[in-house]
């Protein structure tokens, strides 16, 4: 039986009524979002289903919301699936959804993390300072070297590996509206600003990062009962302090999803699964790697067809 792994995705995945796939498994649905909101101390069911969605795409609402998505999905495919994958792994905020799966950190410790994590977040960098912008078209080497053209690493980096030939980066607007320019002038076929209020993944995260890094004192982390690929350094951690350490430093530095794909490929995975709201991974992993098979939780036929031949 060929190997297959689970990926879970990070901000951007979010939409009203998410839950609305997993109708079927209400008993799961209530349970998580019952936790989580004791945890939150507002109903994160009704926020999911009804909105309103601007509250819903703000970054401390997004982030447990997107977790307790991702988590509810996984209780639904143990239930279903005959085998278990082989690796983890998560897109940026993903990557706690994927420890919580794991068995690395308890739910409800990370419900109250990745709150605070958007809260540190969103508080990090004055509205209208940050920005992101999406460049696809180009290299990865011509993207960084666009960066250090119009700003130092402090103002402006790759901050998105997504996948072959379309790179996320971050920093100080005036920045990356530089960068946009100077990539359309090197030959981008798209440079575009990304609607966000927080840039993720640059060196203006420093002040969140520290932030966080003292409430990862306080939580029990565990070794993962399965491997998760990290963003930073494209390893499976098992030592507690050590992928704490990685959390911190992710917030700062750029997800590298295109290497996580190709070493988990080099590990002999074939098939892997988004396992959370939306395709958007989905859609990366087949521009990253033709070869591998991918597909949604959300895609019923797909999941019956892997379960019955796999699964």
């Amino acid at each position: 039986m060929n190997a297959y792994a689970i990926v879970f995705p990070g901000q951007g995945s979010q939409s009203l009524n998410m839950l609305a796939p997993f109708a079927a498994h209400k008993e799961i649905v209530h349970h998580y979002c019952s936790k989580a909101s004791e945890v939150l101390g507002y109903d994160i069911e009704a926020l999911i289903t009804n909105g309103p969605e601007n509250q819903l795409n703000q970054t401390e609402y997004t982030q447990p919301a997107l977790l307790v998505a991702g988590v509810i999905a996984w209780e639904i495919w143990k239930n279903i699936a005959t085998n278990k994958p082989v690796f983890f792994s998560g897109h940026s905020l993903g990557e706690y959804t994927a420890l919580t799966c794991a068995g690395s950190i308890a739910f409800e410790d990370a419900v109250s993390l990745v709150r605070a994590r958007g809260q540190y977040m969103q508080s990090a960098v004055p509205d209208g300072v940050g920005a992101m912008a999406a460049i696809v078209g180009l290299d990865d080497a011509t993207v960084t070297a666009v960066c250090q053209s119009v700003g130092g690493a402090e103002d402006l980096a790759p901050a998105n590996f997504n996948s072959i030939g379309q790179v996320v980066i971050a920093g100080k607007r005036v920045a990356v509206e530089a960068a946009i320019v100077e990539a359309k002038k090197v030959g981008a076929k798209i440079a575009m600003f990304i609607p966000v209020s927080v840039p993720s993944h640059c060196h203006l995260m420093l002040p969140a990062a520290q932030q966080l890094g003292c409430a990862l004192e306080k939580i029990t982390f565990h070794s993962p009962e399965i491997p998760v690929f990290n963003n930073v350094d494209v390893i499976t951690e098992s030592s507690p302090g050590k992928i704490k350490a990685a959390l911190v430093k992710q917030l700062y530095s750029p997800v590298r999803w295109v290497e996580i794909i190709q070493k988990m490929r080099a590990h002999g995975v074939s098939t892997i699964m988004e396992c959370g709201p939306g395709k958007v991974l989905t859609g990366l992993i087949k521009r990253i790697d033709k070869e591998i098979t991918v597909f949604s939780i959300n895609q019923e036929d797909a999941v019956k067809t892997f379960i019955e031949n796999k699964g």
